[in-house]
């Protein structure tokens, strides 16, 4: 099978005349019975081409009025926005005066209160070891005495001990 492409490629004369012969008969026909149609048509697309042309216009003309109406509202707005940016800083330092007043405050207070836990704690401690050195003095004096006394009168000992204990008079 051999395939000769100058025969693709010839220009003949009697072609390019039934060529151009069909195509006249064609637009021929496609005038007479689409003509109208076609030209309602391109009537139709220019008219919505001047539509949208004009809208455009339209929106650009709004789109400018809503640009100067931004602008102004911007400039308002960073004013606004200046103002409140300055009363919320005169508000943060009013409140952080009061937070550190309130606790120096509390601190104070918490001091004053460890003081008097340590105070009541050492007078606790004082009177337990009071009652530690009596109970030591009491098992002392029974083994020393061998005997033991009543009650009372240990107590009483015990007591004038402990009142007297690292005291001038008890040394002397």
């Amino acid at each position: 099978m051999n395939i000769d492409i100058t025969n693709y490629l010839r220009l003949d004369l009697v072609d390019v005349i039934l060529v151009c012969i069909s195509t006249l008969i064609i637009c021929l026909v496609a005038k007479h019975f689409f003509w109208d149609v076609i030209l309602d048509y391109f009537d139709a697309r220019h008219k919505a081409i001047a539509d949208d042309i004009a809208a455009g216009e339209q929106a650009r003309k709004d789109g400018e009025e809503y640009k100067v109406q931004y602008e102004t509202q911007l400039a308002s707005a960073r004013g606004e926005a200046h103002a409140i940016l300055e009363g919320a800083a005169k508000n943060a330092n009013e409140e952080r005066k009061e937070v550190l007043a309130k606790a120096r405050e509390e601190a104070e207070n918490l001091k004053q209160k460890a003081l008097a836990d340590i105070e009541r704690e050492k007078v606790q401690a004082q009177k337990e070891m009071k009652q530690t050195i009596t109970d030591v003095a009491f098992e002392a004096a029974e083994k020393i005495i061998k005997k033991e006394l009543d009650e009372k009168d240990q107590q009483r000992y015990v007591d004038d001990f402990i009142e007297h204990a690292g005291d001038d008079t008890w040394q002397a």
